[in-house]
């Protein structure tokens, strides 16, 4: 049973060797602790507690808070260029088609029995990378798969990394993944096309070329045992090479009408909205909020809550949020005619928009002759 924890917990031990050689006792002591909790799983108590016994009597501290104070920095700004988030104990919902969730939970299960599959001779490597437009939930998966295996989150966005400094920005880069490498997490690179563009484009210059080879270097080395996340809005923009790193790619896309249903009963979920069950009025909504990403639909909402907060009302009502998609789509330039014009298109009566524009019903149906 001993020498079967040690073959299962393969990834821990080359961790704590490579530490014991580097002379890191950080990282010797956060993998050992994770040792440990993986050995107690298998059954070995004993030999769980005895590893915990002999990071506590050599007075490591097999924690990730050390660690936050160690968080790399740029040498020019002297500004952190990565955060260390912890698995967060908030429920992390996830409205997406049957197959997304399909792949993601795939990718979360080959993780958490990667020892396993490692122990039957396959090769696992943990890269993902996620691609599609802004506010679709990229990072909102990434959190949920750190939160799922319980493994903090070191998040870069790579378009802070990059330095004037000649030579500088493939060195955060390395610094970016050292820091990574010495203790369990994941690593998630976040608008990954700053840096990992094609390096055919004419339009940038030779050393964020160069600094591709040192990206892909890292991508090679860290992905073998690590976790590697990466999400992208312009995946047209990437290198060719970048693409093979990923063993893994989800495409994250705009939500279907059921999603959006669900977002809003999501957002809403504290609040009375009057149209969740006017099938008419629900699909007015629906249509309008087509093509918008959740971070769109959640910012409609909660103006739409605040509003509501504000005024005491204790129902959302339909002729609310729809002046609230209205003022989102127009960005606050608009015509009063427009509002007007837009609220008697989606069948609210003219009363009601007398009173939403704070106007006189003449003048309502002055723009509506």
């Amino acid at each position: 049973m001993f020498v079967s924890n040690y073959y299962i917990m393969y990834t821990e031990i080359i961790k704590i060797i490579e530490g014991g050689l580097a002379k890191d006792t950080k990282k010797v002591a956060s993998y050992a602790k994770l040792l440990a909790e993986n050995v107690a799983k298998t059954g070995d108590i004993k030999l769980s507690e005895k590893i915990l016994k002999t990071l506590k009597d050599t007075k490591a501290q097999p924690v990730y808070l050390d660690q936050l104070i160690a968080s790399p920095v740029d040498q020019e700004t002297r500004m952190n260029i990565a955060d260390f988030v912890f698995p967060s104990d908030i429920e992390i919902p996830l409205i997406f088609s049957k197959q997304l969730e399909n792949s993601i939970e795939n990718f979360i299960s080959m993780n958490a029995h990667k020892n396993m599959l490692r122990s039957a001779g396959l090769e696992v490597n943990s890269s993902l990378l996620l691609y599609g437009p802004p506010g679709c939930g990229k990072t909102t998966i990434a959190k949920y798969i750190s939160k799922t295996l319980q493994l903090p989150l070191v998040i870069a966005r790579l378009d802070s990394l990059v330095s004037s400094l000649l030579g500088n920005t493939s060195k955060n880069i390395r610094k970016v993944f050292d820091f990574a490498s010495n203790q369990p997490c994941i690593l998630f690179l976040d608008e990954f096309d700053a840096i990992a563009k094609a390096r055919d484009d004419q339009h940038e210059l030779g050393e964020l070329k160069r600094v591709i080879n040192s990206l892909l270097q890292n991508i090679d080395e860290f992905s073998t045992n690590n976790i590697l996340i990466a999400a992208t809005n312009h995946h047209e923009l990437l290198d060719k090479a970048i693409w093979r790193r990923f063993n893994h790619i989800i495409e994250i896309g705009l939500p279907n009408k059921e999603e959006i249903n669900e977002l809003l009963k999501l957002y809403f979920s504290y609040y009375i909205y009057d149209f969740a069950n006017d099938n008419k009025k629900n699909e007015k909504i629906l249509n309008l909020l087509d093509k918008l990403s959740p971070a769109d639909i959640k910012s409609i909402t909660q103006s739409t809550i605040a509003k509501n907060i504000i005024e005491s009302k204790s129902t959302i009502s339909y002729e609310d949020f729809l002046v609230q998609i209205f003022l989102f789509k127009h960005h606050g330039s608009y015509s009063q005619e427009e509002l007007i014009s837009f609220l008697n298109e989606q069948g609210v009566s003219q009363n009601l928009i007398k009173e939403l524009c704070k106007i006189s019903i003449r003048q309502v149906r002055n723009v509506l002759k």
